[in-house]
């Protein structure tokens, strides 16, 4: 029954990730194929409604238009007697993202669409400033943590093992700030080896924001890759769903702004040394090749995975979707900011503050995509709600190293199967192809 529960969880929140499908839809189409514009270029918007993919003639839509994660600078109310409408949008002169947002009331309910244009995308600047003992700094954290015994411990898991891969929940000493009066903290995660004889690459796979249980990387193990999957709120990664849940509404609700005002106890400096401590578990392992090495995730995983490898040099590449914590100080610049969207709406009045805007410098994405320096694969849509595009471009165009970006334009905070398949044979490949 255990089992059964926790296969259900699994599902359950892999189908939470992508949109459901619904009987009206609102489709929001720019007139550019490639949703790109000059800056100074007006683009044009088609809305139309379907219901049975038919567009719905009389259909009543609410529209607007601006900047993404701005106030609009246009909207309206309009009627499609023809189930149609075509709108212009007032162009940008400075690089950055136009949204049109269009919903239509059908029978009482609401549905949306929306498209996003670009204007000169890769020409975004941060906004966030880049502290100037930012390496320093975490070289000191660093340091702390290489103090600290790893202290590994695994437990095998008969129930998810498979006929060639082993599955264990693991933990292990992490880091504790020196300023904290606690002693003592773990890291928790699934570890999935191959059962045959030799060695291997691995996977450290970080997770999205949020408190869950993981079920780990079988599929990939089985394609001779170990792969880590590690939770970040130091507690097992394989209870019962109702704890995580109780965590989420209470003790561990709201937790990125936990500290905010104190660079050295803010809740991502655990969180962070826990990804290079994962990594210090991996290179324990007997079974790892000692050489490749890559982390991938999502959203709060996507920071992650750049920050994994901005921190530490083991890293040879890494997988990011749409990055979160990327330029946050961008709504201080009157344009949209990354998650957790800490500077703008009710949290403005909490956050903008010298001492969280300075802490912020030490944990944005941007100021460790400055030290990347290894090959890496980045994948985002322009319909993103949670992480604007303008914020992970911001991260995305300091990087110097080699980096592929991969466009799903119309995705929001999700990704297509496809998307998905080609960013893990692009890890494959770099895993097993440079052996």
């Amino acid at each position: 029954m255990k089992k059964t529960l926790f296969l259900l969880l699994v599902t359950v929140t892999n189908l939470l990730a992508q949109p459901v499908e619904r009987l009206v839809k609102v489709v929001v189409t720019p007139d550019h194929a490639d949703w790109h514009y000059k800056l100074g270029e007006a683009p044009r918007f088609n809305v139309v409604v379907y219901q049975n993919n038919v567009p719905l003639r009389g259909a009543n839509v609410r529209y607007e238009i601006g900047p993404e994660k701005m106030d609009p600078t246009q909207k309206e109310t309009l009627t499609l007697r023809d189930g149609t409408a075509n709108l212009t949008g007032t162009p940008l002169k400075t690089a950055g993202f136009l949204r049109c947002t269009a919903t239509a009331v059908v029978d009482g309910r609401e549905y949306r669409g929306m498209a996003t244009a670009a204007f000169d995308p890769l020409s975004i600047k941060p906004t966030v400033v880049n502290p100037t003992d930012f390496q320093a700094f975490w070289d000191k954290a660093k340091a702390d943590l290489a103090a600290i015994p790893l202290d590994a411990r695994m437990t095998l898991l008969p129930e998810r093992c498979t006929g060639t891969v082993n599955v264990y929940h693991v933990n292990i000493n992490n880091f504790v700030p020196p300023t904290q009066t606690s002693t003592q903290a773990r890291l928790y995660g699934i570890l999935c080896v191959p059962k045959a004889e030799g060695k291997y690459p691995a996977l450290l796979k970080v997770p999205g924001a949020g408190i869950r249980p993981y079920a780990g990387d079988v599929a990939m193990a089985e394609r001779g890759i170990i792969t880590l999957e590690i939770g970040i709120h130091g507690i097992p990664v394989n209870m019962d769903p109702a704890v995580y849940a109780n965590l989420a509404g209470g003790a561990l609700a709201n937790y990125p702004m936990f500290n905010l005002d104190d660079r050295d106890r803010y809740y991502y400096k655990r969180v962070y040394m826990g990804c290079v401590r994962a990594i210090d578990f991996i290179a324990s392992l007997p079974q790892y090749d000692g050489q490749n090495l890559a982390v991938t995730g999502g959203s709060q995983g996507g920071a992650l995975s750049i920050v994994t490898a901005g921190l530490d040099k083991r890293v040879k590449w890494l997988g990011a979707y749409y990055p979160a914590l990327s330029d946050m100080t961008g709504y201080l610049s009157g344009r949209a900011g990354g998650w957790p969207h800490l500077f703008t709406g009710a949290s403005l009045a909490i956050n903008n503050t010298p001492p969280k805007v300075s802490t912020v410098g030490y944990y944005d994405v941007v100021n460790f995509a400055r030290l990347v320096n290894v090959p890496g694969y980045y994948s985002w849509g322009y319909n993103d709600e949670t992480c604007p595009p303008t914020s992970m471009y911001a991260a995305y165009n300091v990087i110097n190293a080699p980096k592929l970006l991969s466009l799903f334009l119309d995705t929001g905070h999700w990704t297509y199967p496809e998307q998905t398949e080609k960013m893990n044979n692009w890890l494959v490949e770099r895993l097993k192809g440079s052996k």
